[in-house]
């Protein structure tokens, strides 16, 4: 795989919460490891409640993994810019991210195994 990406299954159940609430659990999250940076969950769509994201025109270019789609986390309080990235057209070596959402955490957004 390119530039030392390792793609596996999440052990365990995750949720990932924004402005305190729960937007999406899930037993069949992926973890990305790539290089030396930290490894990164990544969530199928269908376990994420949607409603709560609007899509931007924000995108992003990785060598390895292709072109990134963000999408915005709107909550009763406030708007998330960009917190949610999308391969929605992976590389081939990344295929398995195609469909799934990954959350950028920060404080008032956590991504947790549960």
């Amino acid at each position: 795989m390119a530039a030392n990406i390792t793609i596996t299954k999440a052990a365990g159940q995750w949720s990932v919460r924004a402005g305190g609430a729960v937007i999406g659990e899930s037993s069949d999250a992926l973890e990305l490891t790539e290089g030396d940076y930290p490894p990164v969950i990544y969530f199928p769509r269908g376990d994420v409640a949607m409603a709560f994201l609007d899509p931007t025109d924000h995108t992003t270019e990785c060598p390895h993994k292709g072109t990134a789609s963000y999408f915005s986390i709107v909550t009763k309080s406030t708007t998330l810019q960009n917190a949610v990235w999308s391969y929605e057209d992976p590389k081939q070596d990344v295929a398995r991210i195609k469909g799934y959402l990954a959350f950028t955490p920060s404080d008032t957004v956590s991504v947790e195994k549960i």
